[in-house]
């Protein structure tokens, strides 16, 4: 899924636990920053990589295809920890996270930690482009062309009131750590809606089949790359358009998302040392349909991550030679 992210502990965006005390960083499933040593990639050979994983399935993917290279064709131990985007963003400093594979924008991150700690660095595009916005199901768009324009939600929302939003409609929203300026967008917009987290990526997913499937009203903010799209072509609501520096203030914002260039950032540490594990996180890039492939494998045909990563690995020996770094 930007100002404050949007998107499985593993495979899905469920609410993990994110406590920062000290140099304490909580993850889910018991993972925290601090539980195994810090690794580092140096001179020819390749040491720990710790990465961190975030709470939805195109990350996993991302984890899973640069975890099983780094393993299989350069010997790296390869630690990953489910983590929330700030957490993991913590851990450069403790030198406990070296990589995080896909950021969402996050300036407040940047500034955090890139810019004035100065614990981490940019290793590039990801090659994958991401979008954010609010969809409806197929069947509402077809029996309701005008609902894609964000003026005509008010005229349709006793339509998606229920019990979760009262006298509103409903705006189902995902993980609540993922990237979203959708109570501002609903407020500055003047819109009768209320904005109900449905707490994972999974719940956004099964809210949309359900709803295509019966026929039913759902309003929800979702995200590209998703390999949902692959089966179920949701619509978009076009909101007003993003310009540059509309979303500078979040309490103000009344535009759409921007578009995503998706980036990695790694510990300075980490890019520091040289080592072969970095030079392949930062030539690692492939696009939305190469994510989306792996996150169908892991979500859809319930393969484990590193099946996954290897099928995808197999068939594509060229683009995962291009990440290996020189001899």
């Amino acid at each position: 899924m930007a100002p404050k992210m949007i998107g499985t502990c593993s495979v899905l965006r469920l609410t993990c636990i994110a406590a920062a005390v000290a140099l304490t960083l909580a993850g889910c499933g018991g993972a925290k920053v601090g539980d195994t040593a810090g690794g580092t990639s140096s001179g020819g050979t390749c040491q720990n990589v710790n990465i961190a994983v975030n709470p939805w399935v195109g990350y996993e993917a991302n984890a899973a295809v640069v975890g099983y290279v780094l393993q299989n064709k350069l010997n790296c131990k390869v630690t990953k920890k489910d983590l929330k985007e700030e957490v993991s963003w913590q851990g450069f400093g403790t030198g406990e996270v070296d990589a995080v594979l896909e950021n969402w924008g996050h300036p407040d991150l940047t500034k955090k930690y890139i810019e004035d700690q100065k614990t981490g660095v940019d290793a590039g595009s990801t090659g994958v482009k991401g979008v954010i916005g609010w969809f409806v199901p197929p069947w509402m768009a077809q029996q309701y062309p005008d609902i894609t324009d964000w003026h005509n939600l008010n005229k349709y929302a006793p339509m998606f009131k229920t019990s979760e939003s009262g006298d509103k409609g409903q705006l189902l929203d995902g993980d609540p750590s993922y990237v979203t300026n959708d109570e501002a967008l609903v407020k500055n917009l003047n819109l009768n809606f209320k904005v109900v987290q449905g707490g994972s990526e999974t719940a956004l997913i099964q809210a949309f089949k359900q709803a295509e499937e019966k026929k039913t009203p759902l309003l929800a903010y979702f995200y590209t790359p998703q390999w949902l799209f692959s089966e179920l072509k949701l619509v978009q609501v076009h909101l007003p358009p993003y310009t540059k520096g509309c979303d500078a203030n979040p309490e103000k914002i009344a535009c759409d998302y921007p578009p995503y260039d998706l980036n990695k950032i790694v510990s300075k540490k980490f890019a520091d040392a040289n080592g072969p594990a970095y030079k392949l996180i930062k030539n690692f890039k492939w696009t939305n349909d190469d994510q989306n492939q792996v996150a169908r494998s892991i979500a859809e045909d319930k393969m484990t991550p590193d099946a996954a990563a290897k099928k995808w690995v197999d068939a594509n020996p060229d683009k995962v030679n291009a990440w290996l770094p020189a001899p």
